[in-house]
């Protein structure tokens, strides 16, 4: 007896318990980096987006989502490039977002949300890290270490206060 369930197994090939089609919302994978400032867990590494920066480039955001998510803190992210591993998408982050050749960091923390009429799938490689300062860097207009109990849910652009609640950095004085 074969079953009518259609599991989230995607190849290009005809075989039995996978698919072809993907969701219409569509699935994103995706890598953050979650970097503390060390002594300080309420300060997490955050960045106002520069719009002219190369983001189709480092962070899979065309010039429009640029432009609109300029506006709010965002976590060094990008989603994984067709073949790239979790790591290798958070080394990369490293590299290009923020000119780092390396930093110590643990995960990934694996979170899935889906949401919208259409069930877009994001799939959230989370890695986690700490470090005392960080310079400026020309893909961001402000990059900084920003203290999330004062931070408000509209300061912060592209939902990334989900990501921090996931790995409980976002709501610690907020109850």
């Amino acid at each position: 007896m074969a079953t009518e369930r259609k599991f989230s197994r995607f190849a290009t090939s005809d075989r039995s318990l996978q698919t072809r089609e993907i969701p219409e919302g569509g699935i994103c994978l995706s890598a953050f980096l979650v970097i503390i400032q060390t002594g300080h867990p309420e300060r997490v590494l955050m960045g106002h987006l520069n719009p002219n920066g190369p983001w189709d480039h480092i962070g899979a955001l065309d010039a429009e989502r640029a432009e609109m998510n300029s506006k709010g803190w965002m976590l060094p992210s990008s989603h994984l490039m067709l073949g790239e591993s979790p790591q290798g998408a958070a080394e990369r982050i490293l590299k290009e977002q923020l000119g780092l050749p390396s930093q110590a960091l643990t995960g990934p923390h694996v979170f899935s949300e889906v949401y919208g009429a259409k069930n877009h799938w994001d799939l959230e490689f989370v890695f986690a890290g700490e470090r005392d300062q960080i310079a400026q860097h020309p893909a961001w207009t402000d990059l900084a270490f920003v203290d999330v109990n004062e931070t408000s849910r509209d300061q912060i652009a592209r939902y990334h206060e989900d990501i921090l609640a996931h790995v409980g950095r976002w709501g610690l004085a907020r109850g």
